[in-house]
């Protein structure tokens, strides 16, 4: 799919913006900022939307940060304390730590954050299955005692995978998990400001000064000294590429989260404007298979697509170019290039396609011409994209195939719908995560296979296998098992994965120090 381009050029393009001129006036203690897409969701544990994990970083703090090389360092907390040959751990909260509202954060706030976190979050899930007790025996210490040893447990608490670990108020955390928080109050570096929200247009944020940052750690990621430099963020959502483009070339914006790959040439060519990846875990994709309804209900169709989808195709639908700077191919079940990455079984991924072949296997396989529905967010266009490669490859091999596009909270929507797909379900969607989430089982959502993700895969030697990571002794031994989950996935197929690529964002040389990761905006400062 070919994405609108700049209409005129940069006049029309930032006329059309029509942003009120106090934003055009702003000082440079204003950072105004382009997002990805609306921010719908307020609610850290909510989603697992990228939007609102950005969002979750500026309002909320977390117990731990992610380093860069997805190592757990401390962030609330001033260090802990293993005993009990690692049964009982005690986390110390830092000095200094004050929610938006003024009260100070106490222990048992935290508690509540976690045990809420715990029931929507799959690393936490596999957590709260070992814990015996959660409590706070004083209001600086957080105490896990624990059924058996969890040596994962800082990471599972400051892994920048989705849904966030935010820390917020215990009035707040006592919400029901699956019902959105009434306030938007965290500890973070910025304060959320609900009354300026214009919802689909403007979201604001201020510098909370009494927030104390770190004093120590490297700047890394979600990790060290959160130090704020704007006293104002502003993200203003704008749906049109062409006119976030205009807007960040004519200097109406500073930052632009998402550079779209058509327009990165012209981006390249401006000599005031920076392109970066930030990010080199990139965007992994899928095509979602659902287990309960045919045709995907029956394994060998599910195996019959592994000759017909072209990742290269996909990921060159998505950047637009041939070039392995922008996309990575084979893609398996884990993030290329991390630790538990690996090609194993992947070599029927590779080389020319068979879609003669593929089509006469699912007919064998006893497919019936039972409609195909394929899900795709219409907002994105990495969505878009492979939606339409998607409706392609499967009606070239015989299937009855319509593609469902809208807007992304509304495809999720009917995600968790379980009917059938003629009547308002679904077969497949298609969807990308950020590498992070794609680094081991602990917080690989998509990857879990006791059918409580959207799609209601079930394998039980997945399952065994999941389990059997979180024990395993080492790195290599933790490695060799994501290879054997990696070739049991081939052959009970979950998904389709579609291949990775890198997502650059674009800013204007009047900032700088943006960090590496996600669009986090501590650091960042004039030039």
């Amino acid at each position: 799919m070919k994405r609108r381009s700049l209409l005129q050029g940069v006049g029309a393009g930032a006329t059309a913006l029509a942003l009120p001129a106090r934003l055009r006036a702003a000082s440079a203690t204003t950072l105004r900022f382009t997002p990805q897409q609306d921010l719908v969701t307020l609610d850290p544990i909510l989603t697992t939307g990228y939007i609102t994990r950005n969002h979750a970083y500026m309002v909320f703090d977390t117990l731990y940060g992610m380093d860069g090389n997805y190592r757990a360092t401390p962030q609330m907390v001033d260090g802990h304390r293993i005993e009990e040959d690692g049964r009982r751990w005690d986390l110390t909260l830092r000095d200094g730590l004050f929610w938006h509202d003024g009260e100070p954060v106490l222990a048992r706030d935290c508690v509540a954050s976690l045990q809420r976190w715990g029931k929507r979050d799959v690393f936490g899930a596999s957590l709260m299955a070992v814990v015996d007790e959660l409590s706070a025996p004083d209001d600086k210490t957080i105490r896990f005692r624990l059924k058996k040893p969890f040596p994962l447990l800082p990471i599972a608490l400051g892994k920048a995978s989705v849904p966030v670990c935010a820390m917020m108020p215990e009035r707040l955390a006592r919400t029901d998990p699956f019902k959105p928080v009434p306030e938007i109050i965290g500890s973070g570096p910025f304060r959320f400001k609900a009354d300026e929200r214009v919802a689909g247009s403007l979201n604001v944020y201020t510098k909370f000064e009494k927030y104390v940052p770190r004093r120590d750690g490297a700047l890394s990621w979600t990790s060290g000294p959160k130090v704020v430099h704007y006293d104002r963020v502003e993200w203003r959502s704008i749906p049109d590429s062409g006119t976030a483009t205009a807007a960040l070339l004519s200097g109406e914006q500073d930052w632009q989260e998402y550079a779209y790959h058509d327009q990165l040439p012209l981006l390249k060519r401006t000599r005031n404007v920076t392109t970066r990846v930030l990010d080199p875990t990139g965007f992994v994709t899928m095509l979602r298979l659902n287990h309960l309804h045919p045709p995907f209900d029956n394994p060998e169709i599910r195996r019959a697509l592994w000759g017909a989808f072209s990742q290269s195709d996909c990921m060159q639908a998505i950047v637009g170019v041939d070039d392995p700077a922008l996309f990575h191919v084979p893609l398996g079940f884990f993030c290329p290039g991390t630790p538990m990455g690996s090609e194993a079984g992947l070599d029927v991924l590779k080389g020319p396609r068979e879609i003669e072949k593929a089509r006469q296997a699912i007919r064998d396989a006893g497919y019936k011409g039972e409609k195909v529905v394929i899900m795709a967010g219409n907002n994105t266009a990495a969505g878009m994209a492979l939606g339409s490669v998607a409706v392609d490859v499967l009606t070239r091999v015989g299937m009855n195939v319509e593609i469902y596009a809208v807007e992304f909270n509304a495809m999720l929507q009917r995600r968790n719908r379980r009917d059938r797909p003629e009547d308002g379900g679904w077969s497949g969607f298609v969807t990308t995560w950020s590498g992070t989430d794609w680094l081991n089982p602990a917080v690989h959502m998509a990857l879990r296979a006791d059918g409580s993700y959207a799609g209601w895969s079930v394998d039980e030697r997945i399952n065994g296998l999941h389990d059997a990571w979180f024990d395993a002794p080492d790195e290599a031994a933790q490695a060799a098992i994501c290879r054997d989950i990696q070739l049991q996935a081939m052959r009970s197929v979950p998904y389709v994965p579609l291949g990775q690529y890198m997502q650059p964002t674009a800013y204007r040389n009047g900032i700088t120090g943006v960090l590496d990761g996600f669009a986090t905006f501590w650091n960042v400062r004039p030039a």
